[in-house]
């Protein structure tokens, strides 16, 4: 604190002219009477620590609201913390040299153990204030009371003993801001490994309730997961911002190759809590149906996932309620490729243009809701042409198109067909 002083009292300084010399040695004098009247005073401060530690305690309870709760919570804890603190801090002013790095470890400590409490830093930096503040007032009456014409001196140390106060106020903040911010990441670490989980399906019922708290969203209501592919990889903030419209309680969590947002859908159908929902620019948008409870997300993602799975191209948004057939397929791939081989094998197995043109046709003619003459016009043939290539279908496959279950049969095949394939 005061090794400056100390170096120029044992040290001494080269006068530069044979003009100064008693110059020099009136300073050097001054301040060894000054260490002299710091050294009595801090000893006397010393050996009252307790009671100095009271005072500290009560100038802290009056004027530093923050620590009002701590010293309620944990009166006897925080006593200690101040008492160790003051004594390392009127050690350094008898010996700064040899106490300096204890003095510096000990509020390193205070500041970290702040830090993880969740005390605000200003009422931890006013409370290192007030701390040198009464040292100082406290050196200053007791010099008053045993010696008054002696409280001059002072002066010439208290530069030392507030560049000390600051010292340490400056290593608190640096201790502070790092445990901050590795709590800080500790927390973000800790969302992202309960959102996964809850995402997986795996969150266990009593991380349920804390993953909720982390999300800012009710254990008990109704959920949609929204899956994202695509676009560009950096920079996913905007575009996820995009995918919803304002005002939508989303959760982002984002993933190598897919990002999810949980969204909090109210009583609505996905498609009425998102009416907006488009899919930017080179990205693809799956969105599952909605959920009851926090807890149920894990299935909503998986759904999600699969609704993504059915986007045809970049650009496209699949809400899985408006594809449930083809949801069905490719939930069971290896289904849909025994469906397509069983219903579709005998058109598989013939020449690939007349293979293509016999699929075409049953294709058009399903999206056409059954009719030939619009079918004509989309593959630019006759209805006759249609109904011809229908007839071979029909004979080929074994399957009526005027069967129900035939029908659906063969849309279900073809849609497996097409999915598989892609």
């Amino acid at each position: 604190m005061h090794q400056a002083v100390r170096s120029r009292v044992e040290l001494g300084h080269r006068p530069p002219s044979a003009a100064r010399p008693r110059a020099v040695k009136a300073r050097s004098l001054i301040d060894a009477d000054a260490l002299r009247v710091l050294h009595r005073s801090a000893r006397v401060l010393l050996n009252n620590l307790p009671e100095l530690t009271d005072r500290l305690v009560a100038v802290l309870r009056e004027r530093e609201p923050a620590y009002r709760s701590t010293l309620e919570s944990d009166p006897v804890a925080t006593w200690q913390e101040v008492h160790r603190s003051l004594r390392h801090s009127v050690a350094s002013l008898l010996d700064p040299r040899a106490a300096r790095e204890a003095a510096l470890r000990c509020s390193g400590k205070i500041g970290a153990a702040r830090a993880e409490q969740g005390l605000p830093l200003d009422a931890l930096l006013h409370a290192f204030r007030l701390g040198g503040s009464l040292i100082w007032q406290s050196l200053v009456e007791e010099t008053s009371r045993t010696a008054p014409e002696d409280v001059r001196l002072l002066v010439h140390v208290a530069a030392d003993v507030w560049n000390f106060v600051d010292e340490h106020c400056t290593l608190v903040a640096d201790v502070y801001r790092k445990v901050e911010r590795q709590h800080a990441w500790r927390q973000e670490h800790r969302v992202r490994l309960l959102t996964a989980a809850l995402l997986d399906g795996t969150s266990r019922i009593a991380d349920v309730a804390e993953t909720a708290q982390a999300l800012d969203l009710p254990e008990q209501g109704s959920y949609a997961v929204v899956a994202v592919a695509g676009g560009r990889r950096t920079g996913r903030a905007p575009l996820l911002a995009a995918v919803v419209p304002p005002g939508t309680r989303v959760y982002w969590h984002t993933g190598v190759d897919v990002d999810h947002g949980i969204v909090l859908a109210g009583d609505a159908d996905p498609a009425g809590a998102l009416p907006d929902l488009r899919a930017p620019a080179g990205a693809r948008i799956g969105v599952g149906p909605v959920v009851a409870g926090l807890a149920a997300v894990g299935d909503a993602r998986r759904l999600a996932d699969l609704a993504l799975s059915l986007c045809a191209a970049d650009g496209d948004t699949v809400r899985l309620t408006e594809h449930l057939p083809a949801a069905l397929v490719m939930s069971c791939p290896e289904l849909g490729t025994a469906l397509a081989e069983e219903v579709l094998g005998p058109l598989l197995r013939l020449e690939p243009s007349d293979r293509d043109i016999l699929l075409d046709t049953l294709a058009a003619w399903l999206e056409c809701d059954g009719s030939a003459q619009r079918a004509g016009v989309r593959l630019y043939c006759h209805r006759n042409t249609v109904l011809n290539r229908l007839k071979r279908c029909e004979q080929l496959t074994g399957r009526s198109l005027t069967r129900p279950a035939d029908m659906v049969e063969l849309s279900l095949a073809l849609t497996a067909r097409r999915l598989l394939r892609a």
